[in-house]
């Protein structure tokens, strides 16, 4: 878990102090989802981080729960709401900006949720929703909707959604990867 938090910390601008970090409002909130993720629920220390997680979700509007499957490298670029449904699959270093919904679809062919690969970014605003893969190096544009898979290296825009394959899509957006 050390190792992870500290390749979280890294993505924000190359930080390696947990003290300077903690004064960043998303490697705050990533701090203690990775330390309650890590407790018992019921143990005092366990219950002391879900409780600071809670009171912090509250202040920043951040909806992601404790059993999420995030990997290492999750960076949250802006506060703001923000929502991860507990059945998504994150990979490493998503990025992540306000107002974004990760979310499940309840029925049709795509019913459940995303499985999001390596390096991706997401714009403000964005939907993606469904039981859909966005691949490694993708770029999805502020306020597009997922619906559908994602290749490796694209760059999504819009509603519908427009795909266009881009080597190196995310090159500027996804930094201080570990």
């Amino acid at each position: 878990m050390k190792t992870t938090i500290k390749k979280d910390l890294y993505r924000y601008g190359g930080v390696t102090s947990i003290l300077k970090g903690l004064r960043k409002e998303g490697f705050r909130y990533t701090y203690f989802l990775r330390k309650a993720s890590t407790y018992k629920k019921f143990s005092p220390v366990g219950l002391t981080y879900r409780l600071i997680l809670k009171r912090l979700s509250y202040k920043y509007g951040f909806q992601i729960p404790i059993n999420t499957k995030i990997e290492e490298g999750f960076y949250i670029n802006h506060y703001g709401p923000l929502v991860i449904n507990e059945g998504a699959i994150i990979g490493k270093n998503f990025t992540v900006s306000q107002s974004v919904t990760v979310g499940q679809t309840n029925r049709g062919k795509r019913k459940g949720c995303p499985v999001i690969k390596d390096n991706v970014f997401v714009g403000a605003g964005s939907v993606i929703v469904g039981n859909i893969v966005i691949g490694n190096n993708v770029l999805i544009a502020p306020n597009s909707y997922v619906n559908t898979d994602i290749p490796d290296d694209s760059i999504v825009t819009g509603n519908p959604i427009t795909i266009v394959q881009k080597e190196n899509a995310t090159e500027g957006y996804v930094n201080f990867t570990v």
